[in-house]
């Protein structure tokens, strides 16, 4: 039986890696990497450097799989997902059919955690459903961008007694959920926290959190947006792509 292995490799530094993440990489055989273009090939680099920084036994290899495009401004998001994923799922279950042998074992390093906002337990379930090929899949956490966001900043993501809400820009453009204080949000690349700046709310935001590019703004959301929507443009402009995350957070009277 082939055996898939789902590792997440932290948010950026090398050092994040758990002991069991170290120990996983070293079952690997074949690595599949998601290239994404030629905007985003440091991503792949860090892969490539965690593998030989960690695995301490010759022989494996690392197949880069080509991302299919996608259209994220569609109008109909869930839908321009769905067909995104389905495609994924085709090219991947070529790839490991081809690629892994029986026995084999597997590896997709994760950036961040493979629990939070990340399509690739989802895509490996659509291809066992499928029912051309098998194979087992093992989990290995890892440290989220969430995670990394808080420590840079040197805060906490609750505060006593209260939730933490998770969600993304697309979600916050309908407003601030009401039933929390704490709102962490992700995947915004509309810089949707604009929108609220005539609310009494605090940021703490930070993007390639974890890696030397890292970089962080904190305070009133109302003084700070400007700059931080001027500080993302250039940091894209200069890199061709950005990861940020960011943390709400309202002013308790």
């Amino acid at each position: 039986m082939r055996r898939v292995l789902v590792i997440g490799i932290g948010a950026g530094d090398p050092d994040h890696l758990t002991v069991q993440a170290i120990k996983a990489l070293n079952r690997v055989d074949v690595f599949f990497v998601t290239d994404k273009g030629a905007d985003t090939h440091d991503l792949v680099r860090l892969r490539e450097e965690i593998c030989e920084r960690f695995i301490e036994r010759p022989g494996y290899r690392m197949v880069q799989v080509p991302d299919p495009p996608r259209d994220r401004t569609a109008a109909a998001y869930r839908a321009a997902v769905e067909d995104w994923r389905r495609r994924r799922a085709e090219l991947w279950r070529r790839m490991l059919g081809e690629e892994l042998g029986d026995g084999g074992c597997g590896g997709f390093l994760v950036w961040g955690d493979p629990s939070l906002y990340d399509s690739t337990l989802d895509v490996l379930e659509r291809i066992l459903a499928e029912g051309s090929l098998a194979f087992e899949i093992e989990v290995v956490p890892g440290i989220s961008s969430v995670q990394a966001l808080a420590a840079s900043h040197r805060i906490a993501l609750n505060r006593v007694g209260g939730p933490i809400h998770i969600t993304t820009g697309r979600r916050l453009a309908d407003g601030f959920p009401d039933h929390s204080d704490d709102v962490v949000v992700m995947l915004d690349a509309a810089c949707t926290f604009e929108g609220l700046t005539d609310q009494d709310l605090d940021i703490y935001w930070g993007a390639y959190v974890g890696t030397d590019d890292e970089l962080l703004v904190s305070g009133r959301l109302a003084d700070v947006a400007a700059e931080i929507k001027a500080t993302r443009q250039a940091a894209r402009d200069r890199k061709g792509w950005i990861m940020d995350t960011y943390l709400l957070r309202r002013r308790r009277r």
